[in-house]
Order: C-alpha cells, then structure tokens, then sequence
C-alpha cells in the first residue's frame, strides 16, 4: 500500500483554509486529515519529547481509520543538537561551561531515547506506527565524524523501522545506500530546491520503509537569513510536477516495502492539496475534499468527489 500524507496536522494558516472558520464544537483537524488521507508525519517529537499519553490520544481518535499511520520524527537532540551534525569541531570549553562554538546536549542520549520510545509505543502497540524518520540538516555533510554520529544513531534505534532523511548532496551515494541495507533503514526520497549543495530526486528502497518527502522549491527563500518556515515551505507543487514523483512511488513500492509520500509544503494548507491530488492519481479515480480547501483551491474540482460526497467542514 502506498500512503499519501502530510507532516503535521494544526497550523494557524490552516484555519479557513482546510479546517473551517469558526470550527465547529469538538472539530478535530487530526481526525479530518484522517478521514481523507492515509498517513500523517508527527512534527512535534523533533521538538519535545511528549508523554505517552499524547500517541495514545492520537490512536484513539483515528481508530475508525485503522489502515491510517502515523510516522515520527526522531527528537532533534540525536540529529541537530550535537557538532558533527551541524558541522562543528566539538570545542572543548564547551563541555567545561565555557563558550565555544556549541553546546554539549542538554540531556542523556539513553535517557532521552528510553523517553522516546515510551513516547511512540501507543502507537506502536497498536499498529499504527508507519516508521520513525531520522532527519539529518542540510550542514550535516559526509564525513569521518558525520558517519559515526549516523551508525550509532541506527545502532541506538536499531528496533525501530528508520528511513534517513539527508538534505546535503553528499550522501547521495552507493556507500550511504549500502550502509542503510546494511542496517535495515531506509532511505528518504526527497524533492527540495535544487542547488548545488542540495540532494536531488532519488528513488532508492533501502529498508521496510519505503519514503518520500516534498518540501517545495523555493529556491530563493530555502537558505535564506531570516526567510522563516513560512517562505521556504510556500510552494504549490503543479499536476505536471508530481507526476514523476507519483510513479517513483509506484516503482518503490513494488519492491515491496511500505510506501510513505509525504507533503511538507504545509503553508496554508498546500501539503494537503497535493497529498490529495497524489491520493487521486494513485487511486485512479476522486477524492474527499473537504468544503473550505476546495474553495481555496479550485483546482481540486478536477479530482473532488461530487457535493454529496464531500465533508462539510
């Protein structure tokens, strides 16, 4: 089975856009996205550490859409927070208090990873976990150094299905390929803007899960200083556009592993725009759109089921 879906699922710009204004008394967006998609990426766990009662309370309101998945982000404190990951020699004042280049992290590697785990198993006990995804930033480039910090990162998280997000162009390679076979993680497809440093369109299966993930082509704004998470995910990608990234999905998924295609151009409401179009020509035929998102864009017309069989909100 292939899932479309999007990361994240409550966004202030969403409001109007694909969850209506004023919502209704008990509306859900979480419950929405479920009802017309097939997945969701959990955005918040980059961020903190929730307690588990959160992935139980996610379960429990998707339960009537139980081929619905939720993949997770891995805590940013394995993937960001650390020198190798942003390209820094460690500065040894740092760990003695002092100021240097970066901080030491702020917590235990083990402990927070027990926390993690905790955190996930909700959904993990009940099936519902689609896969956990390790997102790299773009300064994370190959290296010595860079490719310890990514074996034991798998290593840690080795009972987990993983799928490895790099953004740089470096990794890109045989041997990057080779050392998640190796470990049973798998590789995410990615589509950004494309500039020099930047990993270009790749349609690799290198584990149980398989990913895809679009995040737009602003390219003016997606390394800009102070352009804000708006600007660089504001991008509406075209039918034309998604076409060859619909049959990528296509080929990896008939190699057999679990196939995740991920919107991340999330601005008001775009991600779920074209989640649904990718929904469509996946499924060959129409989709549920709610009301307010196909006023917005009324382009979805052309892939929206008939007015009786769309949500009113």
């Amino acid at each position: 089975m292939i899932r479309a879906g999007v990361a994240g699922w409550d966004y202030a710009d969403w409001d109007g856009v694909v969850s209506p204004r004023p919502r209704p008394r008990g509306f859900d967006p979480l419950v929405l996205l479920a009802e017309i998609l097939d997945a969701v990426e959990v955005n918040m766990t980059f961020y903190r550490i929730p307690a588990p009662t959160a992935a139980a309370s996610w379960e429990r309101r998707t339960r009537s859409r139980p081929d619905f998945r939720f993949t997770v982000k891995l805590p940013k404190t394995f993937t960001h927070d650390l020198p190798a990951a942003r390209g820094l020699a460690a500065d040894p004042r740092a760990a003695a208090g002092g100021r240097g280049d970066s901080a030491p992290p702020s917590r235990d590697p083990d402990r927070d990873a027990a926390l993690f785990r905790d955190a996930i198993a909700p959904l993990a006990d009940a099936g519902r976990l689609g896969g956990v995804l390790v997102q790299f930033p773009q300064s994370f480039h190959p290296g010595e150094k860079q490719r310890t910090l990514l074996v034991e990162t798998l290593e840690r998280f080795s009972d987990l299905r993983l799928v490895v997000e790099f953004r740089h162009a470096g990794w890109g390679s045989e041997d990057t390929a080779e050392l998640l076979r190796s470990r049973g993680a798998g590789f995410c497809n990615i589509d950004q803007p494309r500039l020099p440093s930047t990993l270009g369109p790749t349609s690799l299966v290198t584990g149980p899960v398989a990913y895809v993930r679009l995040h737009g082509r602003n390219t003016e704004s997606w390394f800009r200083e102070g352009a804000g998470r708006n600007n660089r995910y504001d991008y509406l990608y075209s039918s034309e556009e998604l076409e060859p990234w619909v049959a990528t999905a296509r080929r990896i998924a008939a190699e057999g592993a679990d196939t995740f295609v991920i919107l991340n151009n999330h601005f008001r409401g775009k991600a779920v725009v074209n989640a649904l179009q990718i929904k469509a020509a996946l499924e060959g035929g129409l989709v549920t759109v709610p009301e307010p998102l196909l006023a917005a864009y009324p382009a979805l017309s052309t892939v929206a089921k008939p007015p009786e069989g769309r949500l009113p909100f």
